[in-house]
């Protein structure tokens, strides 16, 4: 196996110039950087990451905290964020640590705590998170993706905006009788995301005069979940809701599936609006406000490593999003 002193041989260098120009831990011309790099090339030699880190003070690596990763979303930000970081010669470390649970602690408190990274990569803190302060005291570049949060800068939706539109998508079909479903269980942490899409769906009902028609379902954002609570309000046909807005395209899923087992048709008897993009919305031709979460990790990795070299980044940065109209939504079939 070929070694630094293999390198500077064949680059005619010094060992401790190889070193530098390999490392990044001092001044080399870039005719020398480019004869070393391409004599490490032939050689097939790659300098360690504690050398790296043993030059230049960094680790080359970033830590990346979610949630869970058995979701479309957190899973497409984990693809994007590792997506952009290798090209960059840099490496991920992924923590997957529920809120409240001892895998979040430990991490916390021990590994977060050793600092072996060189910033962090925080998805769906819920602003009051005592975790925020202890993000904060660790003292390492920090970028979130979710909720608004004052302290650090944060790549976000309108989430008010967004509910606000899509109801007023059903509204303007004609739709007067509509709910709001995925709505936090009250057994459940709290969780401003969803807060802000019911807060969107509770103005344009409001604005257009549908203040006593206004109804929230609760439900996780799971299609299970929402296919069980769809399946009890969607039962009494006298009662029953001709739009659904959704908080997350999962609860949409969910709400449609119950609906086509239980004879109703969608949308000729329920419209159905949803928030995400998700892979499946296509499959069940759903209407929705198309976000793009592998964007998001590409973007938050940019922020990040632009903070790492020294410059600033806004505290609020709002994330792309789209209407996007398919068949699950229509004027309400007349009486």
């Amino acid at each position: 196996m070929s070694g630094i002193a293999d390198v500077a041989r064949l680059a005619g260098v010094s060992k401790s110039t190889a070193s530098r120009a390999l490392t990044g831990g001092g001044y080399v011309s870039e005719s020398t950087k480019q004869r070393v790099a391409d004599a490490a090339a032939s050689l097939g030699y790659v300098p360690s990451t504690s050398a790296v880190s043993l030059a230049t003070g960094r680790t080359r690596t970033i830590a990346l905290i979610v949630p869970k990763v058995n979701r479309w979303y957190f899973g497409s930000i984990v693809e994007g964020v590792e997506r952009s970081l290798i090209p960059q010669g840099y490496d991920v470390t992924l923590y997957v640590a529920e809120p409240g649970s001892r895998d979040r602690e430990s991490l916390y408190s021990t590994y977060l705590a050793r600092k072996r990274f060189d910033g962090v990569i925080a998805v769906a803190l819920e602003p009051e998170d005592r975790d925020l302060e202890r993000l904060v005291g660790i003292g390492k570049p920090t970028v979130c993706i979710g909720n608004a949060l004052a302290e650090i800068p944060t790549l976000g939706l309108d989430n008010v905006g967004i509910t606000r539109i899509i109801t007023q998508h059903l509204i303007a079909l004609g739709h007067t009788d509509i709910a709001f479903v995925g709505s936090t269980p009250p057994t459940d942490a709290p969780a401003k995301d969803v807060d802000e899409r019911s807060i969107g769906y509770r103005n344009a009902m409001n604005d257009h005069g549908l203040t006593v028609r206004i109804r929230n379902v609760p439900s996780t954002l799971t299609i299970t979940d929402a296919y069980a609570a769809a399946a009890s309000f969607l039962a009494d046909a006298a009662s029953r809701p001709t739009g659904v807005v959704a908080a997350c395209d999962e609860v949409a899923i969910g709400v449609i599936i119950a609906a086509r087992r239980m004879g109703i048709s969608v949308p000729s008897q329920l419209s159905v609006v949803g928030i995400d993009g998700h892979d499946y919305a296509e499959m069940f031709a759903l209407t929705t406000v198309e976000q793009f979460p592998q964007a998001q990790g590409i973007e938050a990795t940019r922020l990040l490593l632009s903070i790492i070299e020294g410059n600033e980044a806004p505290l609020r940065t709002e994330a792309a999003t789209r209407l996007v109209v398919r068949a699950s939504t229509a004027p309400p079939r007349l009486p």
